[in-house]
């Protein structure tokens, strides 16, 4: 039989300093600041087997990481820079782009619907919704779902 998997949520200053070392060479390496392990490993001031070690077993935890998914089509016109206006208008309201698709423009009007991660930073959705109806050029917004 396989090891049950626990976990444990602990304040930073509970977890041992090498595996603090541990997620910031992690964080190094995927934000491209280093090419390789051993760039990460010699600027946190850890071994390489330290990191080896725990890599696959320490996560930083973000508390807001998820939020939810708002599901919105809207139909526009085809006008350069309509887009762009619409979602500038999202991440305004600090809401991130899950999926977009825009139909092919069928007599100069086009439909758009997104998937949405909306958080608490981004307040009331209804009132995103209505700032991008409000953009010249878009014909309606609807929210089609909420997750």
């Amino acid at each position: 039989m396989g090891e049950k998997a626990s976990f444990f949520v602990l304040r930073a200053k509970a977890v041992p300093e090498v595996l603090l070392r541990v997620v910031e060479a992690k964080r190094l390496l995927d934000s491209g600041k280093v090419e390789s392990v051993q760039e990460a490993t010699e600027m946190v001031q850890i071994s390489r087997s330290s990191f080896y070690k725990y890599k696959d077993d320490i996560f930083p935890y973000h508390e807001n990481a998820k939020g939810k998914t708002v599901n919105m089509v809207i139909q526009l016109d085809d006008e350069p820079g309509l887009l762009s206006m619409v979602l500038k208008t999202i991440a305004e309201f600090h809401a991130n782009i899950l999926t977009i698709h825009q139909s092919v423009p069928v007599n100069g009007i086009a439909s758009l619907s997104l998937s949405i991660d909306v958080f608490p930073a981004t307040g009331n959705v209804e009132d995103m919704r209505n700032s991008i109806e409000s953009v010249q050029g878009i014909h309606y917004a609807k929210i089609l779902a909420r997750e």
